[in-house]
């Protein structure tokens, strides 16, 4: 009782300070354009299937209508955000807005008001406030201004009251939760930036901190500053290049196990470098011409791997003389095991079962006994899996393997 008997004081005051001419009504919906009482004969609210409500007062020819994001008491900043919006039609139809900027001949920025609902009856299903703000026409050029408007018990004849009502808190710290989300993907632990857990992070940032502007307001631009301060989601030439200098230490430490991953996530993060901050001089893609991720004969050994002699030419190199050279020769000994099945660590790299120096994959008598390998029944089917070799003593070792 107490809170009404003061809004309708303050009613009373702001209605009475702009002159006897102005009266007061119950219910009402006036306020003073450009100085003189502008009263309306007909007035309703509305809220619409997202929440948003809608305050109309209208004459016989003119009318004003309110609309703000959420069916609360609040204080809602018009001039700065498209969804809150205070509008003006004249007698000519020529519709005023105060989402139309000015011209900037006009006003360089736009003039902020306010929606303010002081009181909700979800009983009565009414609704209470006051209203001022500065609008424009399309055209920027020309503009209608309102002062101490008031709407008093107004009521709802469209919609129903939301049960759970968007506040300013609640997308304060929805974005809260979505900046931490976005902090983490490029939080100073990271191995690598995931560019496209960026993005959709910092997209999600974004979109939070434009429904935060939407029910908070955003009066001194701080929030439209972060957001514009975001860009285009897309990450830094020097987030790009820190991706691209820790593949690089990973690749030049690979090993044939992990090669063909390292020099694959090594190319891919200097194509992303030159994406995001372009390649001037062409070292870049120098070093990208330069790369070799291929296993040409898919047998497990990259073809960087296959120049033994060292001589930078992968053509000579032919291990069991059979005139294919290693890297298109997927039994590079030509023991009859093929190179992908012969011994390996769990990590893929080439075990020596002999000792005798050279890895399975290029020792054609893998055991070291003096009979060679495919003399061994190590491919029974001949189809260069060993997993049907012999194992004259059955203790589960292959004899090409047991010495």
């Amino acid at each position: 009782m107490m809170k009404k008997l003061i809004l309708l004081s303050l009613v009373f005051l702001t209605v009475f300070s702009c002159g006897d001419e102005v009266q007061f009504n119950t219910p009402a919906f006036q306020g003073d354009r450009e100085n003189e009482l502008w009263r309306a004969k007909g007035f309703s609210a509305s809220i619409d299937v997202n929440g948003f409500l809608t305050i109309t007062g209208t004459n016989a020819v003119e009318a004003v209508k309110l609309t703000v994001p959420s069916v609360i008491e609040s204080t809602f900043i018009v001039g700065d955000i498209d969804v809150i919006e205070a509008q003006y039609v004249d007698a000519f139809g020529t519709t005023y807005s105060t989402t139309n900027e000015p011209d900037e001949s006009v006003s360089i920025y736009p003039e902020l008001g306010e929606i303010v609902i002081e009181e909700i009856d979800v009983v009565n299903g009414t609704f209470t406030g006051t209203y001022r703000f500065l609008a424009f026409d399309a055209s920027g050029l020309n503009s209608v201004g309102f002062t101490n408007g008031i709407f008093y018990k107004v009521p709802l004849i469209s919609g129903e009251f939301p049960t759970d009502p968007i506040t300013c808190m609640d997308v304060t710290v929805a974005a809260d939760v979505a900046l931490s989300a976005y902090e983490a993907t490029y939080a100073s632990d990271l191995e690598f930036v995931d560019s496209d857990a960026f993005a959709a992070a910092c997209s999600a940032y974004a979109n939070a901190l434009t429904e935060q502007r939407t029910f908070c307001g955003d009066s001194d631009g701080s929030l439209q500053a972060i957001i514009d301060d975001l860009g285009d989601c897309q990450i830094s030439c020097e987030i790009a290049t820190a991706n691209m200098e820790e593949a690089n230490s990973q690749y030049v430490t690979a090993t044939i196990g992990n090669y063909s991953e390292k020099c694959a996530q090594y190319l891919f993060y200097l194509q992303e470098q030159i994406e995001i901050c372009g390649d001037v001089d062409g070292s870049i893609q120098a070093e990208i011409d330069g790369l070799d991720c291929g296993d040409t004969d898919g047998d497990g050994v990259p073809d960087a791997y296959e120049d033994f002699n060292g001589d930078g030419d992968i053509e000579n190199d032919d291990t069991d003389a059979d005139g294919i050279p290693n890297y298109m020769d997927n039994d590079d000994d030509g023991d009859g095991v093929l190179t992908q099945y012969e011994a390996k660590d769990e990590d893929g790299n080439p075990l020596d079962t002999d000792g005798d120096g050279d890895v399975d994959y290029l020792d054609n008598d893998d055991d070291g006994d003096t009979l060679l390998t495919i003399n061994e029944n190590a491919d029974p089917n001949g189809d260069g899996n060993p997993d049907d070799a012999l194992d004259t003593d059955g203790d589960g070792v292959p004899d090409y393997l047991q010495a």
